[in-house]
């Protein structure tokens, strides 16, 4: 417990908050560990009464009487530190995992980049489980076997014999100082299989979300293979944390046995020369039995803590990050944008080892407008859409919405006046009502049903059983690539944001699907700003500006026309693409 209070963060105010009911429950249970004691006394008393033949029927009744009180008392007390304590430990734990989700959130991208999943599933299971035995069921041990054992010495001392009390203080010192030296080994060896859990929930996660890819290449022997070596090592490093602890057991079962045979041998020698009673003599006996499961909780205790350490030590790791993305320290009163976007000089690095995916941008934007963003793949036209979300902050040059810095605009209002479909049209595994309405949660069903008839996928969707009721599953795996996507655009047209961005959304969709939506698209996006992401030419045909990336840098920039007439790259797409589109017609 000492070890978890030393670790500064969050654990601590969080113990503070709860002292009255660890309080309360520590109490009770000294109570119930007091009451506990009378009960060996009392067999020493009945026993003692019997072989002298001084107690007659009455008596042992009346004896049987306070034991079967003291057993009561201590049921009902059991009960309710655990109520106090236990449920204390519930409710940290659940404050914690809160903290952890919410801390996750505010997380940049780049957190992410550097992060698996597996491993930050971790946290939430294995570590936190671990936090919440160290501030439950460690405590009471803790304390239940610190009281116990002060209490039971000093009856002992009292009741029984001091010299032969102070005779089995030896093995109990030698399990103290055994179990000090396992706990930091253990503590260290604890994290090393936390790690090696990570490693395989991530492994286990990644094969999982990727079965399709796995089958479609035929390469389910190889991922068991890989599985196989994770698991081993998952195995290896947690038989190393078992091993430690199955030693452990034995040398505290034989410290044990050890103080039973002084309690014996000497004991029994004063009762054979008439320095003990036969009842003084198994009450001491019944105390040493009071004794051992303190003496078997400290291994579980120093197992417990140093467990829960190495997990709030993990657990730290995340709620001691900061975003890299934040607002600025006075921010820009904005509560709305217009959709003016100007990129002035704008360049881009993800790391400072790495090259620019982006260098020397300049491109306006008026509100209203529709600007088409093309380029061969990985020219940087998603990472220009993830700065204009402001998932990175740029490295030169400055990103304005109107005329005020991205910087210095607040980010809530940033991205609530900015709807984004992302190139992996993402959907939660939630209902297809649900997953359209994630942008605004308080739109009825009439307006959900007319988002999705802009995205010309309403009337797949009334081709499903449960229509807008239905599962779409984990990443919406129950779809086809098409209805994901026009799903996405339903979800970005019900939010009706000034600012649209669609990052190449309709690449799954038929030359006729496309056609409606873009029409809808028109039509609805009057006045307002949409940035598109595609690579067809047919998609982009309306735009009022094209920007055409090239290894980072405008290769070009202007109207359609103006581009045709450069016979630049744009050009070429164009004729190769009617090429492409006339074989096929042949065919």
């Amino acid at each position: 417990m000492e070890k978890l209070r030393k670790r500064k963060g969050v654990l601590r105010p969080l113990l503070k908050r709860y002292a009255g009911a660890y309080l309360l429950g520590l109490v009770t249970l000294l109570v119930v560990d007091y009451v506990d004691l009378f009960v060996p006394k009392l067999i020493g008393e009945a026993t003692d009464g019997l072989t002298a033949h001084t107690l007659d029927a009455r008596g042992i009744l009346l004896i049987a009487g306070r034991i079967v009180l003291c057993g009561a008392v201590v049921m009902f007390g059991r009960f309710w530190w655990r109520h106090f304590i236990f449920g204390s430990a519930r409710k940290i734990e659940r404050t914690l995992r809160d903290q952890m989700f919410e801390k996750l959130e505010t997380l940049s991208q780049r957190y992410y980049n550097a992060h698996k999943t597996g491993d930050l599933m971790s946290y939430f299971t294995n570590d936190l489980e671990a936090v919440r035995m160290a501030i439950g069921p460690a405590v009471v041990e803790i304390f239940d076997a610190s009281v116990l054992t002060v209490l039971v010495l000093y009856r002992m001392m009292t009741y029984v014999s001091v010299q032969l009390t102070l005779y089995i203080l030896i093995p109990m010192g030698a399990i103290a100082i055994f179990g000090y030296f396992f706990g930091d080994v253990i503590e260290k060896r604890y994290a090393r299989m936390q790690k090696a859990f990570a490693d395989m929930s991530d492994y286990v996660q990644e094969s999982i979300s990727g079965e399709r890819v796995v089958k479609a290449f035929v390469q389910e022997e190889k991922q068991y293979a890989a599985f196989r070596r994770v698991n081993e090592n998952k195995r290896r490093i947690t038989m190393s944390v078992v091993r430690l602890d199955a030693a452990f057991g034995p040398v505290l079962h034989f410290l044990v046995g050890l103080t039973y045979v002084v309690a014996i041998l000497i004991g029994g020698y004063f009762t054979i020369v008439g320095d003990m009673t036969l009842g003084r003599f198994v009450a001491f006996n019944v105390y040493i039995g009071s004794l051992v499961w303190p003496m078997i909780a400290l291994g579980d205790c120093i197992t417990i803590i140093s467990q829960g350490v190495a997990g709030l030590n993990r657990i730290h790791e995340i709620l001691d990050e900061e975003p890299d993305i934040v607002d600025a320290a006075e921010p820009d009163r904005v509560d709305s944008l217009s959709g003016q976007i100007s990129i002035r000089d704008m360049s881009f690095a993800y790391r400072a080892d790495l090259p620019e995916a982006l260098s020397h941008i300049t491109v306006e934007v008026t509100p209203g407008e529709t600007l088409a963003v093309m380029g061969r793949t990985g020219a940087g036209k998603t990472t220009l859409v993830n700065l204009l979300c402001r998932l990175y902050d740029i490295t030169g040059g400055s990103i304005t919405f109107d005329g005020h810095s991205i910087d210095r605009i607040p980010l809530r209002t940033l991205r609530e006046n900015i709807a984004y479909v992302p190139q992996d049209n993402f959907l939660f595994s939630d209902t297809l009502s649900g997953n359209i309405a994630f942008g605004a949660l308080e739109a009825t069903a009439e307006e959900i049903a007319e988002a999705a008839r802009q995205a010309d996928i309403h009337d797949n969707i009334m081709d499903f059983p449960e229509k807008y009721e239905t599962m779409v599953g984990e990443r919406g795996v129950t779809l086809a690539g098409g209805q994901k996507q026009r799903s996405s655009i339903a979800r970005a047209l019900l939010k009706d944001s000034p600012i649209l961005i669609l990052d190449d959304a309709l690449s799954a969709v038929d030359t006729d699907t496309e056609e409606t939506i873009l029409d809808n698209l028109k039509r609805l996006r009057a006045g307002k700003t949409t940035i598109m992401i595609a690579h067809r030419v047919s998609t982009v045909q309306n735009a009022d500006r094209i920007l055409v990336l090239d290894e980072g840098r405008i290769a070009e920039y202007g109207t359609r026309d103006e581009l045709m007439a450069r016979h630049g790259i744009f050009y070429d797409m164009v004729i190769k693409q009617q090429l492409e589109q006339q074989l096929l017609t042949e065919e």
